[in-house]
């Protein structure tokens, strides 16, 4: 079996780190594809992975065709290689917005498609990716993909309709979590330490919070309670955090996240 990139990109180049250190593949039968020939040589130097220039190349020898290239040149992409893909290869995209319905239509015949959502902790190998499939994918295919995207943090199989709502929880919410870091650290900074320090205070924080959500099953709102001591200074914070509508503003940005993901989509 062989897997094919189309693009190289951070998140490909995530993916194929993921597979090459949990040996579900190895780099001999890993080939990319990208015009920028400096970062192909980078890649093969770093990774040991066969590259390319052409991506027809990639589509014929793939039996797991990745195209990580973003929306906007998608299309074109599939015009290029439909006619070189071979009737059994899966192909995975992860183009955000990207329906299954869409990406079938352009290959112009029915074939073995998985869409992904990833998101950019990938790049730390803490990923979280939603994974829909259609159906003409096998249980044994199935597998494969996802174990490639446990490779590098978590895949969870959803419906294709819930894809908006992912983009709003997983996709898009790193950039929530890096605003919440930074302010935490700025109340940090005013409180006297070093800027430096408070980074690394807030993201352990947070980290370690996201780590007892996982692993401990519990709820939320009961971790939360374990740290707000009565007439303490946590639920002191909370309060002023609830009186400025910390989760309405939360739960607001969120569902106009999924609004525009929705639009883009239709589009």
């Amino acid at each position: 079996m062989k897997f094919g990139f189309i693009g190289n990109g951070n998140m490909g180049r995530a993916i194929i780190c993921g597979i090459l250190d949990n040996s579900i593949m190895n780099a001999e039968n890993i080939i990319v594809s990208d015009l920028d020939r400096e970062g192909l040589e980078w890649i093969k130097s770093k990774y040991g992975v066969n590259t390319t220039v052409d991506n027809k190349i990639t589509a014929q020898q793939a039996d797991v065709l990745f195209l990580c290239v973003k929306p906007q040149f998608l299309y074109s992409v599939i015009e290029e290689i439909r006619d070189f893909l071979n009737e059994n290869s899966v192909v995975v995209s992860i183009a955000a917005g990207q329906s299954i319905e869409a990406i079938t239509e352009a290959f112009g015949r029915k074939i073995k498609l998985v869409r992904i959502m990833p998101n950019t902790p990938a790049l730390v190998g803490e990923g979280m990716s939603a994974i829909a499939f259609n159906e003409n994918i096998s249980a044994a295919e199935k597998q494969i993909i996802l174990d490639v995207f446990d490779s590098f943090g978590r895949g969870e199989i959803v419906n294709e309709g819930l894809m908006d709502a992912v983009t709003a929880v997983s996709g898009s919410s790193p950039a929530y979590v890096f605003m919440l870091i930074e302010a935490m650290a700025d109340a940090a900074v005013i409180g006297g330490m070093p800027r430096q320090q408070a980074y690394t205070f807030a993201a352990q924080a947070v980290m370690g919070s996201a780590k007892m959500v996982l692993e401990s099953r519990r709820h939320p709102g009961e971790l939360k309670d374990m740290v707000c001591s009565p007439a303490g200074t946590t639920i002191d914070a909370v309060a002023i955090l609830e009186k400025n509508g910390f989760r309405s503003a939360i739960i607001e940005a969120m569902t106009g996240c999924m609004n525009k993901s929705k639009e883009l989509g239709k589009k």
